[in-house]
């Protein structure tokens, strides 16, 4: 009978779980639910041939599904699984998000342990690959580009910040999450993603050491996470459009390598136009590259409250709007950084006993620009 017993409910375990999903997804509106055979069928079983990208949330694959439409299908990292309610609530919130200048929502794939996002598929890549790249693409980056890329950024972070409700902080802006689609019209990517992370996740700390340069200074010292140090990763973002390079590179002579330190000494001696990406020559106009400049070390000043809205900053890169020089204070720089970790290894026996999450947040971040410098 116990024999008996446990075949039966090995069995219907897995019917169990089967109605158990389909009463989770019975409701949900605006997110397609793609079958996991689909999926693999899209994307020949998830080839590294297909393999376009990874990034702190997982890998990117393309694919094509059986009506011709061409996919990117995101795996997501153990970190992501939920409840496939609560993940559905949240993509459904993410799916009603449209805007020219965001990466597009298709659906998603629940079953078991897999959590897949399926997203359009943009077909140049982002700009960390085509403008930043070591290798890059036949791209022609002329400066009407540059600001029509830079201008559409600001547009969606706008979007996302002050018309989205509740506002939607992206944490992780940079050059491999934004996309270039056939016209080179910009895309964020990963937008919202970090709602569908579990509160004890370590994604956060994670994504801290791994983007590079484009942190906050309140953001990686304290965790203190707000629209805000979006607008300074944005900050950073427009200087690598200008200049044409990564905001950090090793390889360059040591006064060189930071590029939002170079900037911030070249403007503090008025010559801002030296660090314009000099590949640009036939279409460059240097007067409004060097406002685009200007305007980019307003968003990355050090004190967060100065740095201005998004809205804001579309207008001026959009209009004659005058950047008032004695608005500009000095920017959080790397060696900023530094200075605070020293001050806090100073202080870190008494930190650690306090066992306070926001001390232990600081130290592992401390750790982790140590690291990368």
């Amino acid at each position: 009978m116990s024999c008996f017993s446990c075949l039966f409910k090995g069995l219907t375990t897995p019917e169990k779980k089967t109605v158990q999903r389909d009463e989770d997804i019975a409701g949900v509106e605006n997110v397609k639910i793609f079958s996991y055979k689909e999926l693999c069928k899209a994307t020949r079983e998830f080839s590294p041939v297909n393999k376009v990208g990874k990034g702190g949330f997982g890998s990117v694959y393309r694919g094509t599904l059986k009506d011709g439409t061409v996919i990117a299908a995101k795996v997501l990292s153990h970190e992501s699984r939920q409840g496939i309610r609560e993940f559905l609530t949240e993509l459904t919130v993410i799916s009603d998000i449209i805007h020219e200048n965001l990466v597009r929502l298709y659906g998603c794939c629940v079953e078991s342990v897999h959590r897949i996002l399926i997203y359009e598929y943009i077909e140049n890549n982002s700009l960390a690959q085509t403008l930043l790249g070591a290798n890059r693409s036949n791209i022609q980056f002329s400066w009407k580009t540059r600001t029509n890329i830079s201008i559409g950024i600001a547009r969606g972070l706008a979007f996302l910040h002050e018309e989205v409700r509740p506002p939607i902080i992206h944490r992780d802006i940079k050059a491999s999450n934004i996309l270039l689609d056939r016209d080179l019209t910009p895309k964020i990517s990963d937008f919202g993603l970090a709602r569908l992370l579990p509160p004890n996740a370590t994604h956060v700390s994670t994504r801290v050491a791994g983007s590079r340069g484009y942190l906050a200074p309140e953001y990686a010292l304290h965790g203190q996470v707000t629209c805000k140090s979006d607008i300074y990763s944005f900050g950073v973002l427009l200087l690598e459009i200008v200049c044409g390079r990564c905001n950090r590179n090793t390889s360059l002579p040591h006064e060189e390598r930071f590029l939002l330190e170079r900037t911030w000494l070249h403007y503090e001696s008025g010559e801002l136009a030296k660090v314009v990406d000099t590949s640009i020559t036939d279409d460059l106009e240097i007067e409004e590259a060097c406002k685009f400049l200007k305007i980019a070390l307003l968003c990355t000043q050090e004190v967060a409250k100065l740095r201005p809205l998004m809205s804001t900053v579309v207008t001026m890169l959009t209009t004659k709007m005058d950047v008032e020089s004695s608005q500009i204070t000095r920017p959080g720089l790397v060696c900023d950084f530094k200075d605070l970790k020293i001050r806090s290894q100073k202080n870190t026996s008494s930190t650690e006993s306090s066992g306070s999450p926001e001390t232990t947040h600081a130290n592992m971040t401390f750790t982790a620009i140590s690291d990368r410098e």
